[in-house]
């Protein structure tokens, strides 16, 4: 890609970052909608061909779509209120709707769309894995319309919770579901590269599943931890961050966080989404967390802003060559079928722990954004093994993620705003 294409497309994000939140706050259309559109005009001016390619630039698309997840999943974890403590278990009953989220909805979704992939469209068990394992995850990114708004500070610990079942459920999935569908984006790997799972199939379970996870979960609690106790507590007014109100701690720490776990071979979404949550439950009410996610917020909108422009581009310059009708399919399925299904099920098992009115449950199994994750994903798969469907594979993921960005970027606005009067008639 053209340096000066980097400076139009970095201009683009930077203005629009500016102009777009409040211009849209009003409307059913969302940012993403406007970008992707914006990005696909552009895509058709006459410029030189740039070869704005994800297939052939791997590097520069992973890396790009893992910062802007790192990014994103500080944020999430930063605007939870919601405690959870690995010593305080009760804590971890307020979290039953993620879990069954996550342990039920998702492998649901990669079975389900692995399936259809196989199936409707012919592809390689290897291949049909990989899509299922990188589109099944929702995502932190372009969920911001569902999401939590943000860390609330108060000096009453015992008011911080949140009251919005839909926004936590679907936030706190965003942040956890990135890092526990790598396990899956492995075993996608393994199979087009070791062989039968006969192979290779204990060793998944214990590295990829167990080690991995742990390494993450521990180096990010640690780390959260350490850095908490340091920016607020620190008798040194030089380390004693938080006092000055220096946002940087938190671009620091997820970087820091996700390099040491990637170094030490864990999952690193899982680590920073971790180290956030630590760092969040250290002084609950105090204002630097307001401070540190509002900095994360607006560089996580720039980063955001910039891959939608350039996947607009890109639907524009082939990306969407290799998409087949069966891919199509496929794609409709997963946001209209397979999501909602799966994430149905999820919440009826243990329902009466936690209930959920019929209409909640229905908006946190339809609002299962895809976007960058996906693509994060597909581009690591690209760098570690060969997949010779790569290319139908782009072209179905992109599908999939303009479908979702589309659909629900117009309902949901106004579902959550139904959402919100029902509550407070209820009340």
């Amino acid at each position: 890609m053209s340096a000066d294409l980097i400076y139009l497309v970095l201009g683009l994000a930077l203005l629009l970052a500016v102009v777009l939140p409040i211009a849209l706050s009003r409307c059913a259309v969302s940012a993403p909608i406007v970008l992707v559109g914006v990005g696909a005009v552009i895509g058709l001016l006459p410029f030189d061909k740039y070869g704005l390619d994800p297939v052939s630039q791997q590097a520069f698309t992973e890396h790009l779509a893992e910062l802007t997840v790192i990014v994103a999943l500080m944020g999430v974890g930063l605007a939870l209120d919601r405690p959870l403590s690995l010593l305080r278990p009760r804590s971890w009953r307020g979290w039953s709707l993620t879990w069954r989220l996550l342990l039920i909805a998702m492998p649901l979704s990669i079975a389900g769309v692995a399936l259809l992939g196989w199936w409707v469209m012919g592809l390689a068990p290897a291949a049909a894995l990989l899509l299922g394992a990188a589109l099944a995850p929702t995502d932190p990114v372009l969920a911001s319309d569902v999401q939590v708004e943000g860390p609330s500070v108060t000096d009453d610990h015992d008011e911080i919770e949140e009251s919005d079942q839909v926004r936590f459920a679907l936030t706190s999935e965003a942040g956890l579901n990135d890092g526990l569908a790598f396990p899956f984006v492995y075993a996608a790997i393994l199979l087009a590269t070791a062989g039968p799972v006969a192979e290779w199939g204990l060793k998944w379970v214990g590295w990829y599943v167990i080690a991995k996870i742990a390494i993450g979960v521990i180096i990010g609690v640690v780390g959260g931890w350490l850095l908490g106790k340091i920016a607020f507590r620190s008798a040194r007014e030089s380390l004693a961050v938080a006092r000055r109100g220096e946002p940087l701690l938190a671009l620091g720490a997820l970087l820091a966080v996700y390099g040491l776990a990637e170094v030490a071979q864990g999952y690193g979404f899982l680590a920073v989404f971790a180290a956030a949550m630590t760092l969040r439950s250290q002084e609950r009410g105090h204002e630097y967390h307001e401070t540190m996610h509002s900095m994360i917020e607006r560089l996580e909108q720039i980063l955001t802003l910039m891959v939608l422009l350039l996947l607009g581009i890109a639907l524009t310059n082939g990306l969407l060559a290799a998409l087949t009708w069966p891919g199509v399919l496929v794609g409709l399925a997963l946001v209209f079928v397979v999501r909602p299904l799966a994430g149905w099920v999820a919440l009826r098992v243990g329902h009466r722990s936690e209930p959920i009115g019929v209409a909640e449950r229905w908006a946190i199994a339809l609002f299962g954004v895809r976007g960058v994750g996906s693509v994060y994903y597909l581009a690591y798969a690209e760098g570690q093994a060969v997949f010779p469907e790569l290319r139908e594979l782009w072209s179905t993921m992109a599908f999939t993620i303009i479908v979702s960005v589309l659909v629900h970027g117009i309902f949901a606005t106004p579902v959550m705003r139904r959402l919100e009067r029902i509550r407070a008639a209820a009340a």
